[in-house]
């Protein structure tokens, strides 16, 4: 990729995010938008974020694929894990070689990555002066690290998403944090049964049944949770 080329991929990435983020915007939107981006951008062929509930318990928001969205689904079950350590230190953490170096610090997390194809991770913390809310795991098929461009990219799509969550409106209040993270929580157990019916209507796989669901939502101008809300109820069949 030429120079020029990733200067006008990476302007139209930060264009994306704040486009996601106009008005009452859908915090899952930007989360998705967040690491399709970073896949499109980066060294990496699969992408997943978990952010902390209101109990500081880790939970799948986004993934780029279903192998990804599984080892994510391990690592905050478990509570161990590259991206757990990643959210808990506030620091980045990488994974050059999972096959070699994983195995001590997570066995569990080695053998997960490696069924699906994984061979390196970058875990970043979304993370913004004192408060931590997650982190954003890049998966990677081939051993070896990110370059310095590519984790500094990584990074600053991180802290643009951070930030717009941890907006001045909610950082006044806590409670709203918390409130605004569990109503994305809670949206997300919807749109998963939605993913469900509509896979199984149309015979589509997961990841196309939730782009299915997303372009319908963006269409009517309304939130996934909306959307998946009258899937679920069959006021609407996609």
């Amino acid at each position: 990729m030429n120079t020029i080329n990733r200067v006008l991929l990476v302007s139209d990435a930060f264009v994306k995010l704040a486009d996601a983020l106009v008005g009452e915007y859908d915090m899952l939107d930007v989360l998705h938008t967040l690491v399709e981006q970073s896949v499109l951008l980066l060294d990496a062929e699969a992408a997943g974020l978990l952010l902390a509930d209101e109990n500081g318990v880790l939970q799948v928001l986004a993934s780029t694929s279903e192998e990804s969205q599984l080892v994510e689904i391990l690592q905050s079950k478990a509570g161990v894990g590259p991206c757990v350590d990643a959210f808990r230190n506030g620091t980045v953490v990488t994974i050059d070689d999972i096959a070699s170096a994983a195995g001590a610090r997570y066995p569990d997390f080695q053998d997960a990555a490696l069924s699906q194809g994984f061979r390196s991770v970058h875990a970043i913390p979304m993370r913004f002066r004192p408060h931590t809310i997650g982190a954003l795991n890049l998966f990677r098929t081939t051993t070896g690290s990110l370059t310095i461009e590519d984790a500094a990219i990584g990074q600053a799509l991180a802290d643009v998403a951070t930030i717009s969550i941890l907006h001045e409106r909610t950082t006044r209040e806590n409670a709203v944090v918390n409130e605004q993270l569990q109503r994305a929580l809670n949206s997300r157990v919807l749109i998963e049964q939605a993913k469900g019916v509509i896979a199984q209507r149309s015979q589509l796989n997961m990841n196309d049944a939730f782009n299915r669901l997303r372009s319908y939502a963006r269409a009517h101008n309304e939130s996934m949770h909306e959307s998946a809300g009258k899937i679920v109820s069959n006021t609407v069949k996609l």
